[in-house]
């Protein structure tokens, strides 16, 4: 990263380089979602649960076979019910996302991630890391993707994207 770009770039500062865009996600509702009974877990919270691992549906990611991913817009919940075979937790203060867009997208996750995205399909989604930070990563279109890290690794992550993103 460039000493211009380390000292400058802060978490949120909508970062454009050549080819690709950084900007911080709007606010959301996150949920961890888990249950062995996927058809009891979806008529618990009341969400159509994707079916196979990797896919999503309605801000939905189906990262296990018993874990899915929710982001949700600001504010919305999700009933835990009260089925002690369900687990639904509100983690909505644990992380931040991070949208990556533009033609070069791809080639700068791929800087410091181990995914073959060129077979990345649109509506994937996968936990990952980006260099040694775990991600989950969520292709939204053809040139675009969705990253939800930590809120202890963004501002590491961000310097690190924005950094590769303005040197291009």
């Amino acid at each position: 990263m460039s000493e211009l770009a380390a000292d400058t770039l802060k978490l949120g500062e909508r970062v454009q380089g050549r080819d690709v865009i950084l900007s911080l996600a709007p606010p959301a509702s996150r949920w961890s979602l888990r249950a062995r009974d996927a058809a009891g877990l979806a008529k618990v919270c009341a969400l159509k649960l994707p079916s196979k691992i990797g896919a999503t549906a309605g801000g939905v990611a189906m990262l296990g076979p018993d874990e899915w991913y929710a982001v949700l817009p600001d504010g919305q919940t999700v009933p835990a019910g009260d089925n002690a075979a369900v687990s639904v937790v509100d983690i909505s203060s644990r992380s931040v996302g991070i949208r990556v867009e533009g033609e070069g997208a791809a080639e700068l996750l791929v800087t410091g991630c181990p995914l073959d995205l060129t077979h990345f399909a649109v509506g994937r989604a996968t936990r990952t890391i980006y260099e040694t930070v775990e991600i989950i990563l969520m292709r939204t279109g053809d040139t675009s993707f969705h990253i939800e890290v930590w809120r202890s690794f963004a501002p590491w992550l961000w310097g690190s994207l924005a950094g590769v993103a303005t040197e291009r």
